[in-house]
């Protein structure tokens, strides 16, 4: 990627027009789907401004230009304390993006990345001047918060659900993850058809591609169990942690490491239950590392885990570590959960919903049979490369904007 700081190359019009990107829970480029989105739109030629947080060690700059998309961002506190903690969070985020889109000018498109579902808001400050909303849901925020919070009958429930309802309500577009999604804005979002596209996570193959293995990596054990993606209390890693307990007590098996690559609210909390459960000598964290180490490590693994639990999220969204999995010609364990047979089909076995016990029966089976661990991952692979391929969600994310700025 090219850097350049902000008012280094020309504000031209792009052919396409202007669209300006928002997302709160990650920094751009570090969010995947969002760095792919805006520069498949800037390839189509659209003027794209993405505005998201800084990044605690990476995407530190205010503003800069990245192969010719132009990030604007700020400094955002990480939630602490339980839903009171997101509030202030997302309260602050929504008004510093709001600062920040004033002095950027007009846009054609407004193009909203949940959660939070707040972005309509800005939408509308800007809709007198023709602006167009696109709603990219990346994720049910009423499943998100009871998967989190389990209560659903409080006043933050009530308020979170308004939110999506007008989030709906103001959307011209609305791009969903995957069919699942795109039942829920038809019927609880009251969209029409038409209006609502699938634009699937999907990595680019390009970026996920095989180096020689690293036996260091394994710690002096002849396999390698890895576990790639966030660790929030929705995420699994403790069913992963209490599975590889149930590995080695009730299997026998003590001839893995694992590493949990990744960050989140939870990451200290799983340390803690890695020692806590007699884990430290065969787990490993590593927190997020840059490309070329996640390459090594995925390369290397001889199984991948994948221990989402079933909850109300988690069952109809599609997860970014399957697909990365899959690019990487990796077999998957992963709980029985509906979009995770979409994604994965074959390239994975699955568990009966968040039973630790048959989980780790599954590591065990894959390490004991190469051939089907091979057949899994090229299964894999194939579906990321051609189904399921970021080249399909690309057409997808074109006519969604064809769409959104098409006359009513």
């Amino acid at each position: 990627m090219t850097r350049k700081p902000i008012g280094a190359e020309g504000t031209t019009q792009a052919l396409g027009g202007r669209a300006l990107v928002l997302v709160e829970n990650l920094s751009v480029p570090l969010d995947r789907r969002v760095w792919q989105e805006s520069t498949a739109l800037r390839q189509a030629g659209w003027e794209v401004h993405v505005i998201c947080p800084k990044g605690a060690k990476q995407d530190t700059e205010a503003e800069v230009v990245i192969d010719g998309i132009h990030i604007h961002r700020y400094p955002l506190r990480a939630a602490t304390g339980g839903p009171v903690g997101f509030v202030r969070e997302y309260g602050s985020a929504l008004w510093h993006t709001l600062r920040i889109a004033r002095r950027l000018g007009r846009f054609d498109v407004v193009h909203g990345c949940n959660p939070p579902d707040l972005f309509f808001l800005v939408a509308l400050a800007m809709r007198w001047r023709g602006t167009r909303f696109v709603f990219d849901q990346h994720d049910l925020v009423p499943e998100l918060y009871l998967s989190r919070f389990g209560r659903g009958k409080d006043l933050l429930y009530r308020a979170v659900l308004l939110a999506e309802r007008l989030t709906y309500r103001a959307a011209h577009v609305v791009i969903a993850t995957n069919e699942s999604y795109r039942t829920i804005a038809l019927t609880r979002g009251g969209k029409r058809p038409d209006d609502v596209f699938v634009v699937r996570s999907a990595p680019v193959v390009e970026r996920f591609h095989q180096v020689p293995a690293d036996a260091s990596v394994r710690r002096g054990k002849p396999y390698l169990l890895c576990y790639l993606g966030v660790m929030g209390p929705q995420d699994g890693v403790d069913y992963a942690l209490r599975s590889l307990a149930r590995l080695r007590g009730e299997h026998g098996r003590t001839d893995w490491h694992a590493v949990f690559v990744g960050g989140g609210d939870t990451f200290d909390a799983m340390v803690a239950l890695a020692g806590e459960l007699g884990l430290d000598d065969c787990v490993e964290f590593t927190g997020r590392i840059p490309d070329e180490d996640l390459m090594r490590y995925l390369s290397t693994a001889d199984v991948c885990l994948s221990p989402d639990p079933l909850n109300p999220l988690n069952d109809v969204s599609t997860m970014n570590k399957v697909m990365e999995y899959m690019a990487m010609s990796r077999p998957i364990v992963s709980f029985e959960l509906r979009e995770a047979r979409v994604s994965a089909g074959e390239a994975a076995l699955y568990a009966p919903a968040n039973d630790e016990s048959e989980f780790a029966k599954l590591i065990a089976r894959l390490l004991d049979d190469p051939d089907e661990r091979r057949r899994m991952g090229e299964i894999g692979r194939e579906r990321v490369a051609g189904p399921l391929s970021w080249e399909h969600s690309k057409t997808a994310l074109l006519a969604a904007y064809e769409a959104a700025v098409r006359p009513r």
